[in-house]
């Protein structure tokens, strides 16, 4: 597994706009129709990736906690399915389904949200307020898999609670590390 680390996304900076199919339900979700009351989190994640696979439990645990406090999640996979079936939409449903997800799947046929958002690995964490900008773009803890540090969501959770509580956002960012995005091959 290689390490990628993740790209700059400004602080500040509103969120993309995106429609996406959601695998699931079989209909397109936009941004504006999943973003939450107070706060919206949006990873770019897919089905294989070791990275994403060692915190998908906590990360669900943290997203249960915070949709009571008017915080969404949304998920989204902007993989090449082509080269990489294991992260097709019919098993990100059924990922969704077997990790029970409480939030929208998405999946980036065309990569453009993954584009826009500069998004470079997965899992790779955006953290906006209630108007979509940005607060906190970058890694969900410290823990990755073999480094014997317990998963806790510490970094989200953290910037989640600046936004509930009104305050800046975390001046300490870490980008977060994992899979690169699986690109598709472009035809020169």
């Amino acid at each position: 597994m290689a390490d990628t680390q993740s790209n700059p996304f400004p602080v500040v900076a509103l969120a993309p706009s995106f429609k996406l199919l959601n695998p699931l339900t079989g209909a397109k979700q936009s941004l504006e129709e999943c973003k939450g009351e107070h706060a919206t989190v949006i990873v770019f994640m897919c089905n294989h990736c070791p990275f994403v696979i060692h915190i998908n439990k906590m990360m669900v645990a943290v997203a249960n906690k915070y949709i009571k406090k008017g915080v969404t999640f949304i998920a989204i996979s902007s993989n090449d399915v082509k080269n990489y079936p294991q992260d097709s939409p019919k098993l990100m449903a059924e990922l969704a389904q077997n990790e029970q997800f409480p939030f929208p799947y998405l999946y980036d046929e065309s990569q453009e949200v993954a584009k826009a958002y500069n998004a470079a690995c997965t899992p790779d964490f955006y953290v906006f307020n209630n108007r979509l900008k940005a607060t906190y773009h970058g890694q969900f803890d410290d823990s990755r898999p073999r480094n014997g540090r317990p998963v806790t969501g510490h970094d989200v959770q953290y910037a989640l609670d600046r936004i509930l509580s009104h305050g800046a956002p975390p001046e300490n960012q870490k980008p977060s590390i994992g899979c690169n995005i699986k690109w598709k091959q472009e035809l020169t």
